[in-house]
C-alpha cells in the first residue's frame, strides 16, 4: 500500500494480482492495510486483476515496534519452512537468513533459491495480518559458514543436546541473532564453529522439538524478555 489519501487507498500491479486471483477477494470484504506507518481497517470496493480498490473504515493501532531479532533458519522441508516463516513474522522477528546446513535434506539449497519471492510474500501477508508496520527481511539462503560472521551483539544457536544453559537465563533483552538448525541439529563440526565464531549456546528445555516448533519457542522467550 503506497498511500491512503482521502478516505481511499488502492493496491496495483503484483500485490493485486495476488488478492484477486489467490485469495479471490470481493467487494464489501474488509482487510488491514498498512502504507508501512500506519495501520487501517479498509473495505474493499473494487477488485479487478490489476488495481483492488479500498475504502478506509478506521484507523487501527498498529504492533508495537520491537528490538531486531534476526532468524538464521536451517532449510527443512518447504511447507513446514513456510509456516515457520509465518508464525517468526507474527512474533516479530525482523529478518530471517535460510541456511543450508549440512543435515539439510539434499537438494533444498538449490531449490529455495526459486522459494524466496514466495516467502517474502507469505512475510508480507503475515506482517499485514499481525498489523506489523513492516514485513521482515527474507534474505537469499546462503551455506553455513557464510552464516557464523553475524554482526549481533548478542548471538545464539539452538543446541538440543544436554548441557546448554536455558535460553531465558542466557540472553538479555534487546536485539538478538538467533540459530535454529534442521532435523537432526547441528553437526559436531557446526557446533565448533559455532564456538569458534563467538556464538554461545542455548537451550529450549528437554523437549526435541521440530525446526518450526523451536522457530516459535525460541521467539516467544524472546519476546518474554522485552516485557522486562
Amino acid at each position: 500500500m503506497d498511500e491512503v489519501r482521502n478516505g481511499a487507498a488502492k493496491i496495483e500491479g503484483e500485490g493485486a494480482h495476488h488478492l484477486t486471483r489467490v485469495l479471490r477477494v470481493e467487494a464489501g470484504q474488509k482487510y488491514e492495510i498498512t502504507d508501512t506507518h500506519r495501520v487501517w481497517l479498509a473495505e474493499v470496493q473494487t477488485a479487478r486483476k490489476s488495481v483492488v480498490e479500498f475504502e478506509v473504515l478506521e484507523e487501527l493501532q498498529a504492533g508495537s515496534q520491537l528490538p531486531e531479532a534476526t532468524l538464521y533458519l536451517a532449510l527443512v522441508k518447504f511447507e513446514r519452512f513456510e509456516w515457520a516463516v509465518e508464525k517468526a513474522t507474527e512474533l516479530g522477528v525482523a529478518r530471517i537468513v535460510p541456511v543450508e546446513a549440512s543435515r539439510s535434506e539434499r537438494g533444498l539449497g538449490e531449490g529455495a533459491k526459486k522459494r524466496v519471492e514466495r516467502w517474502r510474500r507469505i512475510a508480507r501477508e503475515a506482517s499485514e495480518q499481525s498489523r506489523r508496520l513492516n514485513a521482515p527481511e527474507i534474505d537469499n539462503p546462503v551455506r553455513f559458514e557464510k552464516m557464523l560472521p553475524c554482526d549481533s551483539a548478542q548471538r545464539l544457536w539452538l543446541d538440543e543436546r544436554p548441557g546448554a544453559p536455558a535460553m531465558l537465563k542466557t540472553l538479555p533483552p534487546g536485539p538478538a541473532a538467533l540459530a535454529i538448525g534442521p532435523e537432526g541439529g547441528w553437526s559436531d563440526a557446526e557446533r565448533e564453529s559455532f564456538r569458534e565464531s563467538g556464538w554461545t549456546a542455548a537451550s529450549l528445555g528437554p523437549a526435541i522439538l521440530r525446526a518450526e516448533t523451536a522457530v516459535c519457542a525460541a521467539l516467544a522467550v524472546w519476546l518474554q524478555l522485552q516485557i522486562g
